[in-house]
């Protein structure tokens, strides 16, 4: 078959099939060696310092990330430039996490026995444990998969998702090892991050001033010249005492529009949606965004308890795109 008329559909299936085989066998091969490197990790006094050459080498990079997110101190290093003076970041107590799928790289292998003379242990990541790297290292992990993705059974594929998956695990471990919870990962992702700012109230972030508000017997035409006006794609309807009664959006108005052309001068709540979606304004900014996701809407109306209209957030105010900003 050439390669005009070849099923590219069967073909990435088959990878993906691959994939998930290396996946199940290193699931199943996973040994006490995997627990004593999470206690290894967990107990480490100083930083755990990745490192790895070429594919190995950008795994390395993620599982570093991922770790320094989740708690634990965590930094990459290159062994080319380690053998060039960087090993200098490395102190007595470190844990360095060394990954080689065939365990024979040469780069790395060559940095191991100073790294140790520094102080630190050494945790392999392989999937060949006879191999130079594995003696090298006090303790190793073995990451065996039965074949490559690609059909040369040469680029490295189903070794590096599995490579990937294993630092995965190791860092949700470590996680509950060591009670890493929500206040903490808010700490690791601070000023102008999501995470931080869906944990403020909405009455934190709610639009209060100039709101596109009209009476329910308003016409229709005064209420689309004060949704115009307002610039959040909605009018809100509020009846007597402040009370919402409901709104009509930009959205509602097309869909208007699709069955002919509205009576203008009938009052805007015969067209308005009643009990709409809202939330009251103690309520975190996470809340307000799961409800706008499952409503589908894009601005959601703040209530008190009395169902009195107290303001309006607008999605992009959550996301930091309207008038808070996220931190540069």
């Amino acid at each position: 078959m050439d390669t005009t008329s070849r099923d590219w559909l069967t073909v990435g299936r088959e990878v993906l099939a691959i994939e998930i085989e290396g996946l199940s066998a290193v699931r199943e091969s996973l040994g006490d060696s995997f627990a004593r490197a999470v206690e290894l990790l967990a107990d480490c006094p100083g930083r755990v310092v990745v490192t790895g050459l070429g594919k190995s080498g950008l795994v390395g990079r993620k599982i570093a990330a991922t770790l320094s997110s989740t708690g634990t101190a965590a930094a990459f290093l290159h062994p080319v430039e380690g053998a060039h003076g960087d090993l200098g970041m490395i102190r007595p107590g470190d844990v360095v996490l060394a990954i080689s799928n065939s365990g024979l790289t040469d780069e790395l292998n060559a940095i191991l026995p100073a790294v140790k003379s520094l102080g630190a242990r050494i945790i392999a990541l392989t999937g060949n444990p006879d191999s130079p790297l594995a003696r090298l290292a006090d303790l190793t992990v073995t990451v065996h998969v039965p074949r490559e993705a690609c059909p040369l059974n040469l680029a490295p594929t189903a070794s590096t998702t599995a490579q990937l998956a294993v630092g995965d695990a190791l860092a949700v471990c470590l996680i509950q090892r060591k009670n890493f919870g929500e206040t903490d990962f808010k700490r690791c992702h601070p000023g102008g991050a999501l995470g931080q700012r869906l944990a403020m109230r909405v009455a934190e972030i709610m639009h209060t001033d100039n709101l596109p508000i009209v009476a329910p017997e308003t016409p229709l035409s005064m209420a689309l010249e004060t949704m115009t006006a307002g610039r959040l794609g909605l009018v809100a309807i509020v009846a007597a005492e402040g009370r919402l009664a409901g709104i009509l959006t930009d959205g509602d108005v097309r869909r208007l529009l699709s069955r002919g052309l509205p009576d203008l001068a009938r009052p805007v709540i015969d067209f308005a949606t009643k009990n709409p979606k809202a939330l009251p304004p103690e309520r975190s900014a996470g809340e307000a965004m799961d409800l706008m996701e499952t409503a589908q809407i894009t601005v959601l109306p703040i209530v008190d308890a009395y169902g009195r209209l107290a303001g309006m957030v607008h999605l992009h105010d959550l996301l930091g795109k309207g008038r808070y900003k996220f931190a540069g």
